[in-house]
């Protein structure tokens, strides 16, 4: 009898490891993310929300972060945000990534997966210059190569460049390119479909064009910004017009814009529609009742 008696007394939990880790160390992990996504300073409320967790044990994780410097707290209002010491270790962390390189060591990676030629542009003195190029074993025809100056109004790579570059930056380039297209009797977008075109490309970060310079050549091209928000480097890929790749729904395009997502992540960029999302989500795990059980990465904690 005594023996069931101890053999059901509940004990204390240990430190559990979680994948190799500090299970402890994964929820403050969760929590330090979920300030940097919401983007400023929050309640406790909202942070419990955003991470599935008792605000109770939220607390507790937060005041050990705040007397780490990787959390402060707001005098008035006892809102939370990132802490001083966490903004140092982030950059540290980003000024050890050379930004082109990291969109060059991808390159291989989504052409195996899409079976595309793909292309990373920088933007050089005189317009968008290809830096890197990946070929699939799809045959496409084309004349350009590492170091490839790029016009700026008919490319898909350009196009993106247009888009968010300052007007100051990229006017001559247009002036000139227009005045070249009228002495070789080329037609070139009015100023107002340039306009229109430039609205969809911000909207959908990306620009997909037939390529001006290869008949039968289509390109779709993607952005990659930086913590910043500067535009850092533009990936494309090109493929014969039968291949038909320049489908807003299609699989190349869902490929690079992952890709070009996951990289601007990387260098810190935070994507604005991506965190008013995440707010939308958080405003409709507020409405999880009390004592319900919520799966946090891959566990399951019980609200408070």
């Amino acid at each position: 009898m005594s023996g069931s008696k101890k053999s059901n007394r509940r004990r204390k939990a240990p430190v559990i490891a979680d994948r190799g880790g500090v299970q402890s160390v994964r929820i403050a992990s969760t929590i330090l993310k979920a300030l940097a996504a919401g983007g400023g300073a929050l309640p406790l409320k909202d942070l419990a929300s955003a991470t599935g967790l008792a605000r109770a044990k939220v607390h507790r994780y937060l005041t050990s972060l705040r007397n780490a410097g990787l959390v402060s707290q707001n005098a008035d209002t006892s809102h939370y945000q990132i802490g001083p010491a966490a903004v140092e270790i982030g950059l540290i962390g980003l000024r050890r990534i050379s930004p082109v390189a990291e969109v060059c060591d991808a390159l291989p990676a989504l052409r195996d997966l899409i079976n595309q030629t793909v292309t990373v542009a920088v933007w050089g003195d005189g317009g968008p210059v290809v830096v890197a190029m990946q070929e699939s074993d799809h045959w496409v025809t084309m004349n350009i190569r590492v170091g490839s100056r790029l016009p700026i109004a008919t490319t898909a790579i350009g196009r993106i460049f247009l888009a968010h570059l300052p007007a100051a930056v990229t006017r001559p380039l247009v002036t000139a390119e227009r005045r070249d297209a009228q002495q070789r009797k080329l037609a070139l977008p009015s100023a107002d479909e340039i306009d229109g075109l430039m609205s969809e490309i911000r909207s959908r970060r990306l620009s997909r064009a037939p390529s001006a310079l290869l008949p039968g050549v289509d390109a779709i091209a993607a952005p990659v910004f930086d913590y910043r928000d500067n535009l850092v480097a533009v990936v494309c890929v090109v493929a014969r017009s039968d291949a038909k790749i320049t489908g807003w729904d299609g699989s190349a395009v869902r490929a690079l814009t992952d890709m070009t997502a996951q990289l601007s992540a990387k260098l810190g960029f935070v994507d604005q529609r991506s965190r008013q999302s995440k707010q939308t989500d958080g405003e409709a795990k507020s409405k999880t009742p009390a004592g319900a059980i919520v799966p946090v990465d891959g566990h399951r904690e019980k609200t408070g």
